[in-house]
């Protein structure tokens, strides 16, 4: 993040005046007012036409005036200021326009002091569940309007093209559709709450390093198949409000001046109507570029933004007064359709959040997330027995650094929560000792050894090891080998912003990956490996073997194509610790009777074994040779819950979009098709054509 000091030295070199925070929100504008002075508060009218009448009315100081928001320091504040909002665009009194609030923090929960630290998004990624995404949004949308919030600045909708990412973590993971899905009944789901969610961070924003001045060089084929898909589902299908354009450069254009994509992929394409917002502070880099590329708000103060650079371009004939206008009505039609003219602004009332209920659904979906990646017969622990838990990271509250970390409330430790779940003694060792954390685990039946890394806004890992990941800690991949040695049955619990290596995996008994669990996550561990709870979790990422090279800056030239992530590896052949898609459960299931049928596959899944359980049935396709493709891409998932015995047939549905490549638009190429379906993108042991 960047510093409290660097902004407002920034700002006050450029003479743009702060607007600081105090005491609780001032209460905006109420309903708009009555038609016969103000024909745009006519609730019967169409929202284009009520933002073409308030635009007649609108001088132009007021129009420029929308154009960027109000508020430097408030974004500075929210991590601990529950008075402190995101961004602030105010309004216009004498026309009733509304002041509009924005709360950050939006992909993981609510930014604005204390509030429900929710699992981190990579850890909904490993849920595959839409219904989890629903009730993740419900709850980040439920708490923003609560906190006096019109916009939520989320979902994050990024694509783990690097696995070093620092903010692999915001997102959820490396695949399209996937991320896709779960991005749209999010969206859907806060938006239900009465406000309006900003998609970020479009259109190829994928790494940290140099991220205000790279420029990403991304073939059209690998844009449309790979890093668009995402934002065109939360457009076409989950109708999100507005989108925020990303720092850097792609294919030689600031993002948020890049009319391809904000004008003719955005909005003529995919026929989006809400505004564009940059990013925070530097996003928007020239006046004259972004006003022509289409870029509506600058946030979250006008520097290019500014009175005095919007009225020079118009005074040299830079720009028009038609752009300007262009800019305004796509922020004020977001607002009338959204019905933010129309009702009273949102009162500041944290009070009345169901704490209770928020908190039992951040557990639920931490619990979902976590996945088991290697199980030998140690877990779930056996209750009474004695347990060494060992490590600094299973003291402290863990997660990711940004504008998407929440202060939570009460947090629970991995060690906090074991201790309250155990039934039987607990002992302790940091890890700041190999010798007494070998002792402590020899000592006890079962070890815990709590490992973490540290994933930041701005920056990029420099490698996968922990020691890159968490340079602060002790040593943690030797403190794994040095407890694995002394206890066979230790369980190496993990809690990343995505993956990292395990070079001590074979030693271990269990491996699980936690990811940054939220507030409860404590607690949902410990219902994990005690089998209150069924490790719900698959990866969302692929774990790889080697190392991976650290993110340059500059110009990046995504030289890979189509082969991204497990894309990749499966085409290549490659080796890796653990593939996409993989999570064990405490069960085991069978896959059989695979069927095709016109645009329908169906498949049966058997629990086989002897408690209930989670199955997570997923759907790949392999494209005919001819197309180009990598092969086996996800197409299709559920999450299934499955008694002993019980069997369930399942049903995939494929549409024409599903098969199709992008070739100057989206084609099905002739052929035979291979569609696979199992537990994972290297376990699948059915397969059926499709021919075409």
């Amino acid at each position: 993040m960047i510093s409290r000091s660097a902004v407002v030295a920034f700002i006050a070199l450029l003479g743009v005046p702060l607007v600081a925070v105090s005491g609780s929100s001032a209460a905006a504008p109420g309903p708009c007012g009555g038609i016969s002075a103000r024909p745009w508060c006519d609730r019967d009218l169409k929202p284009d036409k009520r933002a073409r009448l308030l635009l007649k009315a609108m001088t132009l100081e007021e129009k420029i005036g929308m154009m960027a928001g109000d508020d430097a320091l408030g974004p500075l504040q929210t991590q601990n200021n529950a008075n402190a909002h995101e961004g602030t665009v105010q309004g216009i009194a004498r026309l009733g326009v509304p002041t509009v609030r924005m709360a950050g923090g939006g992909p993981a929960g609510i930014r604005q002091g204390e509030g429900t630290a929710m699992p981190a998004p990579i850890a909904l990624g490993a849920s595959f569940s839409r219904s989890d995404a629903a009730r993740y949004g419900r709850v980040v949308g439920d708490e923003g309007r609560r906190k006096g919030n019109d916009i939520i600045l989320g979902p994050a909708l990024d694509i783990m093209r690097l696995p070093n990412a620092g903010r692999s973590y915001e997102a959820y993971g490396e695949d399209p559709y996937l991320t896709a899905e779960l991005g749209a009944s999010w969206i859907t789901a806060a938006q239900g709450r009465g406000v309006m969610a900003m998609v970020k961070h479009y259109p190829a924003n994928n790494q940290e390093t140099d991220r205000y001045t790279m420029n990403a060089v991304v073939g059209t084929r690998a844009l449309r198949e790979i890093y668009l898909p995402p934002f065109e589902k939360a457009v076409r299908a989950a109708d999100a409000a507005a989108v925020m354009c990303g720092y850097n450069k792609v294919n030689g254009k600031a993002s948020c001046a890049n009319g391809t994509f904000l004008g003719k992929v955005l909005r003529g394409n995919w026929g989006f109507q809400g505004f564009v917002a940059s990013d925070w502070l530097v996003g928007a880099k020239n006046t004259v570029a972004s006003v022509q590329g289409g870029m509506d708000v600058e946030m979250p103060i006008g520097l290019v933004y500014s009175k005095d650079r919007l009225t020079d371009a118009l005074r040299d004939k830079k720009i028009t007064a038609g752009q300007i206008d262009a800019r305004v009505r796509n922020y004020l039609r977001t607002l009338f359709a959204y019905g933010v003219f129309d009702r009273a602004a949102y009162p500041d009332q944290p009070q009345t959040i169901d704490v209770g209920a928020h908190d039992l659904t951040a557990r639920s979906i931490a619990e979902d997330g976590i996945t088991l990646l290697k199980n030998d017969g140690v877990l779930p622990l056996a209750q009474g027995a004695s347990l060494a838990v060992i490590g600094s990271a299973a003291g402290e509250y863990i997660s990711g650094i940004g504008s998407s970390q929440v202060t939570p409330r009460d947090p629970v430790t991995v060690l906090a929560g074991l201790q309250a779940r155990a039934g039987g003694p607990v002992t302790y060792a940091d890890g700041s000792d190999l010798g007494q954390a070998a002792a402590t685990a020899r000592a006890a039946k079962v070890a815990v050894v709590v490992v973490a890394d540290q994933r930041e806004e701005a920056a990029d890992l420099k490698c996968l090891k922990l020691t890159c990941g968490a340079p602060d800690r002790e040593n943690q991949d030797a403190l794994v080998r040095a407890v694995t040695a002394a206890n066979p049955d230790t369980v190496v619990l993990l809690q990343t912003g995505g993956p990292v290596l395990t070079p001590w995996r074979g030693r271990a008994a269990a491996v699980v990956e936690a990811w940054y669990p939220g507030e409860r996550g404590g607690s949902a561990v410990a219902r994990v490996l005690y089998g209150d709870a069924e490790p719900g979790g698959r990866l969302p990422v692929t774990f790889p073997v080697k190392d991976v090279k650290a993110a340059k800056g500059g110009t990046v030239r995504y030289t890979e194509g189509l082969q991204v992530g497990y894309r990749r590896v499966n085409a290549r052949k490659t080796p890796v610790a653990y593939p996409f898609g993989h999570g064990l459960t405490y069960t085991t299931f069978k896959y059989s009777g695979i069927k095709v049928k016109g645009d329908r596959v169906q498949v049966t899944v058997t629990n086989t074994g002897a408690r209930a359980g989670t199955a997570v049935p997923q759907l790949y396709l392999t494209f005919p040779r001819t197309a180009g493709e990598p092969p086996r891409q996800l197409k299709g998932f559920t999450r299934l819950e499955l008694k002993p015995g019980q069997a369930r047939r399942v049903t995939f549905t494929l549409d024409k979009r599903a098969l199709s490549v992008w070739k100057g638009g989206w084609k099905v190429p002739h052929g035979c098709f291979t569609l696979e379906v199992g537990a994972s993108s290297r376990a699948l042991p059915l397969a059926a054509p499709l021919c075409r």
